[in-house]
């Protein structure tokens, strides 16, 4: 589709972080055309904010991958899309996986964020894979505009929790584990009315840099994810109808992503047969945008 064209029927959503199952159309977060090679075979992974959007297509993925998945999301906004998840990837698991858990918490405080990952463990013993990718995000026009409340809020929600998952993950996972954090084409390029969002996906992209180097003597790798525009409930929620309408279309590729896209970049990373040599580095599905760094 031509660059500016329309791409998506005209929506809004009041609520953030936005909900899946109201989306016209609902994103696609899975591909007849994946081809699953029993790369996680035996994994335990743990996925924030994997109701919906990147997070589901990333756990539906690694349950076919042979994973055993828990994720998290909001309660009482999220509840349908968690349970549509949880079916999904249900059927997706192979051989003896274990049923996914789906934990309600809010991950911007750290007693929840150690409570989540005791369930998970308790559950299945360990943790192999930390996915942290739970996000929200507000326009502003103007830095002015954007207040201690909210700035607390996002940065919590965006950078802190995953401070918090790590660290307590951290006590469960062993030589040969990953962790992938979920950042963003504008913490490279910028964002004029995501001003607080784009400072915390820079953040994130200093953050999995350093703890790479942290962890490397221990054998767990480190790695992240910058997605460019992917059609999520974070954009109806967060975007009026006529950037809705459009979104995606100034890229390269003329079209927004869809979340089935991103979801083998996090494959790839998680598995140690495709990068066991490869930490602190950041991969970018994004419709052909050019970035430095």
């Amino acid at each position: 589709m031509a660059s500016g064209g329309q791409q998506f029927p005209p929506q809004r959503q009041e609520t953030q972080p936005g909900k899946e199952h109201i989306m016209n159309p609902t994103p696609h977060a899975a591909s007849c055309e994946y081809k699953p090679a029993n790369k996680l075979h035996g994994k335990v992974a743990l996925v924030t904010g994997g109701d919906s959007g990147i997070g589901r297509a990333v756990c539906y993925c690694f349950a076919r991958e042979g994973a055993t998945v828990a994720f998290t999301y909001v309660k009482g906004q999220e509840d349908k899309d968690a349970q549509d998840t949880l079916q999904m990837i249900t059927k997706a698991k192979t051989g003896e996986v274990k049923d996914p858990i789906a934990i309600a918490a809010d991950l911007g405080f750290d007693e929840n964020c150690k409570r989540v990952v005791d369930r998970v463990v308790n559950a299945f013993g360990r943790i192999d894979i930390l996915v942290n990718n739970a996000a929200e995000q507000y326009e502003a026009g103007s830095v002015e505009e954007i207040d201690e409340q909210r700035l607390e809020r996002v940065f919590r929600t965006n950078i802190f929790s995953y401070f918090f998952m790590t660290r307590h993950c951290l006590k469960h996972m062993k030589e040969g584990s990953s962790i992938i954090n979920t950042t963003s084409v504008n913490a490279y390029k910028g964002h004029a009315k995501l001003l607080d969002y784009t400072a915390t996906k820079g953040a994130i992209v200093a953050f999995t840099r350093g703890l790479a180097l942290q962890l490397v003597q221990k054998g767990i790798r480190v790695n992240g994810v910058a997605p460019g525009p992917v059609w999520t409930p974070l954009i109806p929620a967060s975007f009026t109808e006529e950037e809705c309408s459009k979104f995606g279309s100034e890229v390269p590729m003329g079209r927004a992503g869809q979340p089935h896209e991103i979801a083998p970049a996090y494959v790839f990373l998680a598995s140690p047969t495709c990068s066991s040599y490869i930490t602190g580095q950041v991969l970018h599905p994004n419709g052909g945008t050019v970035v430095n760094g």
